[in-house]
């Protein structure tokens, strides 16, 4: 091989090193820059409770309180803002920090432990050993912050279908209700402030789940 040739082959592996060099780099420079991450999270404020299972408490009614059912749109973790009556957000800054249904289910057992007429509360599973006088299911169909359509502050509503059934083996239905929250007003931009009023709705359907338990057997 003449030294021409040669020099020939060694400058073009020299022009192709450089340039995949040089696209290299250059492709570095287009990958995004990592951005922060803007999304919060939020919790329900609601009273403290104990283990779950029974209470050493004698007398008084032996509640199952049923798992919260909630309305499909509110399972995707995120506080929901409702524009009129039919268009729904879900932003994506703002998500709940733990289960809706979880932090719900605690406050009625806590509303309910607190009652002189209630003494003991089971949640599901249901222990078997245990009998219990009434079941409570709690189903959630709003729970969100209401903007009106032309823009401005909303609300904050919450809405809620109550049963209470006797154990037996026919199932009797003693008290079916619908719950709706007074409504509260929202600013539409502060999430933390839509938490907070969320869980004064939730301990208002508290109250009011104690409230349709019949007082005796």
């Amino acid at each position: 091989m003449s030294i021409q040739k040669f020099l020939t082959q060694d400058l073009g592996w020299r022009v192709l090193v450089t340039a995949a060099c040089t696209l290299l780099v250059t492709g570095c420079n287009f990958i995004p820059a990592p951005t922060a991450d803007t999304t919060r999270y939020y919790v329900l404020s609601a009273p403290s409770v104990g283990a779950t299972g029974a209470q050493p408490i004698n007398g008084g009614l032996r509640i199952g309180l049923r798992n919260v059912e909630l309305a499909p749109y509110l399972k995707k973790g995120s506080l929901v803002v409702r524009t009129g009556e039919n268009e729904l957000s879900f932003p994506s800054e703002a998500r709940w920090a733990e289960p809706l249904e979880q932090v719900i289910l605690q406050s009625m057992r806590a509303q309910m432990l607190a009652s002189p007429t209630v003494g003991r509360v089971f949640v599901q599973p249901f222990p078997f050993e245990e009998p219990r006088d009434f079941d409570v299911s709690v189903r959630l169909i709003r729970c969100e912050g209401v903007l009106p359509p032309g823009g401005g502050s909303g609300v904050v509503r919450l809405v809620a279908m109550i049963e209470v059934t006797r154990i037996g083996a026919l199932g009797e239905v003693v008290a079916r209700r619908r719950f709706v929250a007074p409504e509260t007003a929202w600013d539409a931009k502060d999430f933390s402030q839509l938490a907070s009023r969320l869980s004064a709705a939730v301990a208002a359907l508290s109250e009011d789940v104690v409230g349709v338990l019949p007082a005796k057997l």
